[in-house]
């Protein structure tokens, strides 16, 4: 009763009509009752497979500012959730049943690559990304990416119509071609040329469930230890030291705990995308120093098929330790009957938006688990199996039934 009374405080929305109960089997409510200490969610969750089908259907009741942009505006001091930048687009739109998600808009279609004179930084956000990053995050068997589904926004009725915020209003205006458009209101590179347009109110985007909120679930944001330079010239010292990871090891918590092994995880994640973005993690800290790492805004991957950045596995190939389950999940999504751009293809058909990545970036999932073995096989040509390969317990590799449906 007392989390119920939580979530009401923190989530009821003002409306004419009485306050509606939190229903116990509510799909966001049985998604956050969900999260333990080996995932978001469990293998094979009915309570996620709900999730999914609600983002997708249920109407928006409320629309407004992400805590980004709040925070750009002077609106509310959200240092401990988000790092604002402005440069980007995204909404909170929010449901019955106490729903919440974080909305990010199409910039760009699937097919246009980010350009090769483009910082990591300056990128633009892709909402199919986001779609992708979750199905990928899931057949790892990582469950470290909240679920997050593709739809079709209608942003007059389901976010102009809707929205109470009257900044968020002013800000949407029609184009020459009759398209309804609106875009980021903050204090920099927020202008009507960076708008994104319905067809013309139709807009295709991302939804990802939100996480119980912080007093339920307290979360601490960590700089990676593998943080990139966010200037134009300029290099952290992992960049010119190829001995960076024995630094990294004696700073607690590296030094003696899951943490490292977690970092080459994510690392792996990252370069199998293509993110360059990783700044900062975050965890809960309900589950200690040992707890998973969350996979969150994963907007700027999958922008070049036609490139690896290897430079994102610098943690795998500088402390050459992975985890045995990572491994084995990796080494079985290499196998011809479950190479992993066969499953990942499976696994976004099912989104309402597929197909959610063109054939080129499938097949850039496949070259790049090959330089990932690769990395780990000189490591254990290096140092020997015994050394490079964690035994951990944390995550148990699951039966033959669960490997026979990676992309369920």
């Amino acid at each position: 009763s007392r989390r119920h009374k939580l979530y009401r405080e923190e989530l009821n929305l003002t409306s004419p009509a009485a306050p509606l109960p939190l229903r116990p089997e509510a799909s966001w409510l049985q998604f956050h009752l969900g999260i333990s200490r080996d995932g978001l969610y469990p293998r094979s969750s009915p309570a996620v497979t709900r999730l999914l089908r609600d983002m997708r259907r249920f109407p928006t009741i409320s629309a407004d500012y992400s805590q980004d942009e709040k925070a750009l505006l002077g609106a509310c001091d959200c240092s401990q959730i988000v790092k604002p930048s402005g440069v980007h687009l995204k909404l909170v739109l929010r449901f019955q049943d106490f729903g919440k998600a974080m909305f990010k808009p199409m910039r760009q279609k699937r097919e246009e690559e980010t350009p090769e004179d483009f910082f990591y930084f300056v990128d633009f956000q892709r909402h199919n990304a986001e779609i992708a990053a979750f199905h990928l995050d899931r057949i790892l068997d990582f469950r470290r990416v909240p679920p997050t589904v593709g739809r079709l926004i209608n942003v007059t009725k389901e976010i102009l119509e809707v929205t109470k915020n009257e900044v968020l209003q002013s800000v949407f205006f029609v184009s020459p071609a009759s398209n309804v458009c609106f875009f980021a209101k903050c204090p920099y590179m927020c202008k009507t040329e960076y708008a994104v347009c319905g067809n013309p109110h139709l807009l295709e985007g991302s939804l990802s469930a939100f996480l119980p909120s912080l007093s339920l679930a307290p979360r601490l944001s960590i700089p990676n230890p593998w943080i990139r330079s966010y200037s134009f010239d300029g290099k952290e010292e992992w960049e010119v030291n190829p001995l960076y990871c024995n630094t990294v090891r004696e700073i607690y918590p590296y030094s003696n705990s899951n943490r490292l092994l977690n970092i080459v995880d994510m690392a792996i994640f990252d370069f199998l995308t293509g993110n360059m973005d990783r700044h900062h993690y975050e965890m809960f800290t309900k589950f200690g120093d040992d707890g998973f790492l969350l996979h969150l805004d994963n907007a700027r991957g999958f922008g070049r098929h036609s490139h690896d950045e290897i430079s994102i596995l610098a943690p795998l190939s500088q402390c050459c330790i992975i985890k045995r389950t990572t491994l084995l999940r990796l080494q079985l999504l290499a196998e011809p009957e479950y190479r992993l751009s066969d499953v990942m293809r499976e696994s976004l058909l099912q989104d309402p938006l597929a197909p959610v990545l063109t054939e080129p970036h499938l097949l850039a999932l496949d070259r790049r688990l090959q330089l990932i073995l690769g990395a780990v096989g000189k490591c254990i040509d290096t140092f020997g199996e015994a050394t490079v390969v964690a035994n951990d317990t944390a995550q148990p590799q699951g039966p033959a039934a669960d490997r026979a449906e990676l992309g369920t």
